[in-house]
């Protein structure tokens, strides 16, 4: 009776949220070990097959980073990086497209429909959902800064997205699963567009409920305890001081720019811990960094 009251409680704790979420877009970024390890890739499934049947309408964006160059390795195709920045040339995102849209994104889908949801996979190919420029790296110089291409990289924003793909398949009832792949403006040839912007932008073109970026971290840390709950202000003053450093610093950068085209809630979570998604979602605690201008 104990182990039935206490599955009572936590249905209890999650209906303020089902009933406060049904109905509105969120976007997922799924990346990091969620996806590199079985039994988190099954519960990330799981995760996304219950949000959708309780009424919410995940769209996921994918990474596939260590599965590009484990690939490219077999293949003998060399890498040049710049300040830690790959380089892709033309066979390298021959490569980048055949992982990310067909290996990594059709086995996200299969894992989707297999705990009985209706995943569809798609690029931003597809449609034309995603058109991009070229992206600039800005590197410094012994006489300032200098903007370098990255090869066949690109630079996606709101206003380059045409949504309508995505909302052809919420209204008939499927997820869809988007591989960051985007035509070219130019010449309509793919671009490599790293997954968190390519997340962002689409959230904010969708003007999706939340953002939220699967990390392998607990979140943005000070003094090795997770912040939650900050406003942008709050997000600005520790990149000021130097709190947030590093790797995490384009992602809040990532957050902060959905929130000032739309998006209510962005989360940076742990995708190590089992079930994440329902965990930051539909219980009080969560398991990540909130940020968003409500501030809660």
């Amino acid at each position: 009776m104990c182990k039935a009251m206490e599955r009572a409680e936590v249905l209890l704790e999650a209906l303020p949220y089902i009933r406060k979420f049904s109905g509105k877009t969120i976007v997922i970024k799924y990346g990091g070990a969620a996806m590199d390890k079985a039994d988190l890739r099954e519960q990330f499934a799981q995760d996304i097959v219950l949000l959708h049947y309780v009424g919410l309408k995940p769209v996921i964006v994918h990474g596939g980073g260590p599965q590009i160059s484990t690939l490219l390795d077999q293949l003998g195709i060399e890498s040049e990086f710049i300040q830690g920045h790959r380089v892709t040339d033309d066979k390298a995102m021959d490569v980048v497209e055949m992982v990310l849209s067909g290996s990594v994104n059709k086995s996200i889908v299969a894992l989707i429909n297999k705990q009985g949801g209706r995943a569809v996979g798609l690029s931003g190919r597809d449609g034309w959902l995603a058109r991009a420029g070229i992206h600039m790296l800005e590197v410094k110089t012994a006489t300032g800064s200098e903007s370098i291409p990255l090869g066949r990289v690109g630079h996606v924003t709101p206003d380059s997205m045409d949504d309508s793909i995505i909302h052809t398949l919420e209204e008939a009832g499927y997820i869809p699963v988007i591989a960051p792949v985007a035509v070219d403006k130019k010449d309509i040839k793919a671009l490599n567009v790293n997954a968190d912007t390519f997340a962002g932008a689409l959230a904010s073109r969708l003007q999706a409920e939340k953002l939220i970026l699967l990390t392998d971290t607990p979140g943005v840390l000070s003094e090795g305890k997770t912040l939650t709950g900050l406003k942008p202000v709050d997000v600005q003053k520790l990149l000021d001081t130097g709190v947030i450093t590093g790797g995490m610093i384009p992602k809040v950068q990532c957050c902060l720019d959905a929130i000032d085209s739309g998006v209510k809630r962005t989360h940076i979570i742990d995708g190590r811990v089992p079930h994440a998604l329902l965990l930051e979602i539909l219980t009080d605690k969560g398991v990540g960094t909130l940020i968003s201008s409500e501030g809660a």
